[in-house]
Parts: C-alpha cells; structure tokens; sequence
C-alpha cells in the first residue's frame, strides 16, 4: 500500500491555522453491526483544540478512534462514510501505521511502559529511525513540560513518577515520533485538579504546533481549553452530533435545546 503523503518541514510550516485537517463526511462507526456513532459531518482545524462532549455511550472515544485508525484494531469494527486527513482519503490506499505516526493518540489512563523514562520517550523514535535520540528525548520532554523535573533521572522507572508526570510522559512518548495531531481520550480522568491544570496549561501551550482533538466528559474542562466543541447525544442507541461551534458560542449561545440541556445541567 502507498503510504499517507509525506510533507516536509517547509509545507508543515506554510500550514494556516484554521485550514481543515479533518474533514468527516456522514461517518457511521459499527461494531457487530450496531451503529456507535452515526451519520457525523464536520470539519476540525488547523492548530485549534477541538473538544468532543457529551453523555456516556453517546460515541465519543469510537469517533476519536476513526481519526487514527484505532478502531482497525478490532475486528468487529467497520467505519462507513468518508473521513479526508488533509485532503486525503483515510480509509483508502494509506499505510495505517504512518497513519497512528502522524496522528498521535493519549489515552485515558497513563500507560508507561515498564521501561526507564528514557527509553519510553525513545521508544517510538528508535522504530522510527529519529536521530540522534538524545536531541528527540530531550525535546520531546521539553515540549511535554516534563524535561525540568526528570532530567538527572532519565534511566529511573518511568513507574516511579507521579499519575500527572506519567501523563505527560505519555504525551512526550507521543511527540517524540513528531506528529501532526495529537488524540487525547480524557486524558485528565484519572488525575489530581492540580496535574489536571498543568495538563490543560500543555495543552493550550502545544496548540501553536499541533492539532488537538479531545474526548471530555468534563464540560468545564471543554469550556477552558478548546476553541471548538461538538456535542453529540444518543438517539436510537447511537450518537449523533447535535451541535458543533465555536466553544463560546456552544456553551453561551446554543442553537440546539438539547445542547442547552446538557451544557447547563438540566439532563446528564
């Protein structure tokens, strides 16, 4: 298979915030058959944080898995629809490995790897051939704000840190490949208000490089960090997108009275 188109430094750089990355054409995302999400259309940007809320089983993790390919890693999975990466079709003759490469991923829980910090960092850069992998480390650790506090104690577990610092080593561990997006399914779940903010702070600091796209059951969380926000509820057993704007306009100013509902408290 071809593999996604490699854009060089100077291309990446000439990219305007607000450009589409995304652009999701009635996607519908089954398992065994079952719609988990359903008929969801919409363009996500450029150098913007996008939020995806809403009530639990509405789809917000499975449609998060389309953007990368995750859900190809299930058997019983099929995504229908169109999904265009940079004007490219996903689904079609693209290698889903360089895919997950330029599209990182941060998952719910901190997952180090039982290997030094160090090494979870240069993981990922090692099977990419990035030299030299002390510049990658050390980059990749300073663009996760972690470099400060681990760096006389690279060769220590990665274990040993703390569930925020773990967090962000997963970030670092996802940066040091050098994607162009990074996936974040609630990344702040399971931890403290005080990693959680210096998560959110990250955040706001990586979106003059990157294009983030984040599952929050949170809605305060949404409302801090992103610029745009898709709520999606459940009909019939799927979710369905009710709303998608500007994060302000989401949460001040809904046209939908189901997003009202739910962004002020009224239904859960």
């Amino acid at each position: 298979m071809s593999a996604v188109i490699r854009l060089d430094t100077r291309q990446r750089l000439d990219r305007a915030a607000g450009d589409v990355v995304f652009g999701l054409r009635r996607v519908t995302a089954s398992y065994g058959g079952r719609p988990a999400v359903r008929h969801v259309s919409m363009d996500l940007r450029e150098r913007e944080i996008t939020a995806i809320i809403g009530p639990s089983g509405c789809g917000k993790s499975t449609l998060l898995r389309c953007l990368n390919r995750m859900n190809d890693l299930v058997p019983e999975a099929r995504v229908e629809g169109s999904i265009a990466y940079r004007g490219e079709d996903l689904y079609g003759r693209v290698d889903p490995v360089e895919v997950r490469r330029r599209i990182g991923m941060v998952f719910q829980r901190p997952n180090p790897f039982p290997k030094s910090i160090y090494d979870n960092v240069a993981f990922g850069a090692r099977i990419a051939g990035l030299r030299p992998l002390d510049d990658v480390v050390e980059g990749a650790l300073r663009r996760a704000a972690l470099w400060d506090e681990v760096c006389h104690r690279l060769k220590a577990s990665a274990l040993s840190l703390s569930g925020g610092q773990q967090q962000r080593l997963c970030i670092a561990r996802a940066l040091a490949v050098e994607p162009e997006v990074l996936l974040m399914d609630e990344p702040c779940s399971a931890l403290d208000p005080i990693a959680t903010m210096r998560i959110e702070d990250l955040m706001r600091e990586l979106r003059d490089d990157y294009t983030i796209v984040i599952v929050t059951h949170n809605m305060q969380q949404a409302a801090r960090v992103s610029d745009r926000t898709a709520f999606f509820t459940v009909e019939d057993g799927a979710g369905v997108l009710v709303e998608f704007d500007r994060t302000d306009h989401v949460f001040t100013r809904p046209t939908d009275d189901r997003t009202e509902n739910y962004v002020t408290g009224r239904v859960g």
